[in-house]
C-alpha cells in the first residue's frame, strides 16, 4: 500500500499500552504541521489510564488541548464508544490512520475484523477501502498469538510498525527518542518532518 501524497486528513488513535509520551508528539507534531487540514483523535478507555499514570493527565474532557497546551482548531476528538462518527464510514476521505501506541488487543480486534468500537472501525475502514494504516503496537515478549495477529493484519493492508526507539541519533532524552520515532512514522505516511534526524554514514 503506497501512502498518499502528503496527506491531509488523518486519524489518530491511541490505545491502552505504555507509551504515552509517543501519542503526545506525535500530536504535537500534525497539529503542528501545515499540510495536515484535520486530525480525528479517538482515545481508548484504557488509555486515558494510562495517560493518567505516564503523563499525569486525568480525564477524557479537552484531552488533546491538555497534551498540546493550546487548543487545536484542526482537531476533533471522539469517544471510543461513537460508532456514528465520521471516520467510521468508508464515504468519509481519510487519508491515513495511525494507532500509537497499539495494544495487543486493539492488534487483535482489528486483524480478526471484530469491530467492538470505534478505532476498531476505523482501521477496518481503512483496510476495507485500502487507505493506509500503521498500527505501532507496543509489547514485548510477543506470544503466538501476537506474532499471528501481526500477520493477519499485515495480509490484509496494515503496516506493523513496532515502536522501537531509534539509538543512532544519540537521543539525550526519552522525548527526543520518542520524537524520532514520531518522524519516522509519519514519512511512512507521506508527511517527512523538516527537522527530522537522517542517517549519514559518511
Amino acid at each position: 500500500m503506497k501512502p498518499v501524497s502528503e496527506p491531509t486528513n488523518i486519524t489518530l488513535a491511541v490505545t491502552g499500552a505504555s507509551g504515552s509520551i509517543y501519542a503526545a508528539e506525535i500530536l504535537r507534531a500534525l497539529a503542528a504541521d501545515t499540510r495536515v487540514t484535520k486530525i480525528n483523535f479517538v482515545a481508548s478507555d484504557s488509555a486515558l489510564r494510562v495517560f493518567a499514570e505516564e503523563l499525569h493527565l486525568s480525564g477524557r474532557n479537552d484531552l488533546a488541548e491538555k497534551l498540546l497546551g493550546a487548543p487545536c482548531p484542526k482537531l476533533q476528538q471522539h469517544a471510543e464508544t461513537d460508532i456514528g462518527a465520521n471516520i467510521a464510514s468508508g464515504s468519509y476521505p481519510t487519508d491515513a490512520m495511525i494507532v500509537l501506541p497499539c495494544s495487543m488487543g486493539t492488534l487483535a480486534s482489528i486483524a480478526n475484523g471484530l469491530a467492538q468500537n470505534l478505532i476498531h472501525r476505523a482501521a477496518d475502514v481503512c483496510l476495507k477501502e485500502n487507505r493506509p494504516l500503521v498500527l505501532c503496537i507496543r509489547e514485548t515478549p510477543f506470544n503466538r498469538i501476537h506474532i499471528r495477529n501481526m500477520q493477519l493484519a499485515s495480509d490484509a493492508g496494515a503496516t506493523i510498525f513496532p515502536a522501537i526507539p531509534t539509538l543512532y541519533n544519540h537521543p539525550q532524552s526519552t522525548q527526543e527518542m520518542a520524537r524520532n520515532f514520531v518522524h519516522r512514522v509519519l514519512a511512512h505516511i507521506g508527511l517527512p518532518q523538516p527537522n527530522a534526524y537522517q542517517w549519514q554514514p559518511d
